[in-house]
């Protein structure tokens, strides 16, 4: 959307993780509930077509969130993530894993820890959002499942969905 923001995206390979830098047009405060709240998330945590549906979201420490992306022909992916520390407005660490309709992990596909952390500076935020995988097939595996560009496409939908809270 808005090409002049900060979009980094970093493979280490050496360490088995994914690093990615992000900044949006957006206080904080907005930025923070988007990736929060599952009305929110709704909007926009799913590559186009693709579309997110919260089942169930318990944002707290030891809660979770269970979420399907649905694609356009009625396809489903489901996914938990699974809340471990919560530093309102400051980060978020949680275990991400593919998982069926009841929240039951796939032990074929990788799970991942993953921590963000959110910088307000100026007019603008900054996400940093680091995932790092147990062994490098597994990084080899969402790489290939197309996460840079499914990730990269969801994020510009936030950019929409944060243009369109603040107009």
């Amino acid at each position: 959307m808005k090409s002049s923001l900060l979009m980094n995206f970093t493979v280490d390979k050496e360490n088995n993780k994914l690093v990615v830098e992000r900044e949006f047009a957006a206080p904080l405060h907005n930025v923070w509930a988007a990736f929060t709240q599952a009305e929110l998330l709704d909007q926009w945590w799913a590559p186009k077509p693709w579309q997110a549906r919260t089942k169930t979201m318990d944002f707290r420490e030891g809660g979770y969130w269970l979420y399907a992306m649905q694609g356009p022909e009625g396809e489903e992916h489901w996914g938990r993530t699974d809340y471990k520390t919560i530093n309102p407005e400051s980060s978020i660490w949680a275990v991400d894993s593919f998982v069926d309709s009841e929240g039951t992990i796939n032990p074929e596909l990788p799970s991942a820890n993953f921590k963000n952390e959110f910088r307000e500076t100026g007019d603008t935020t900054t996400v940093t959002m680091v995932t790092t995988y147990a062994k490098p097939e597994d990084l080899e595996t969402v790489i290939n499942m197309g996460m840079k560009e499914g990730l990269t496409m969801a994020l510009e939908n936030l950019d929409a969905l944060l243009a369109k809270q603040q107009a």
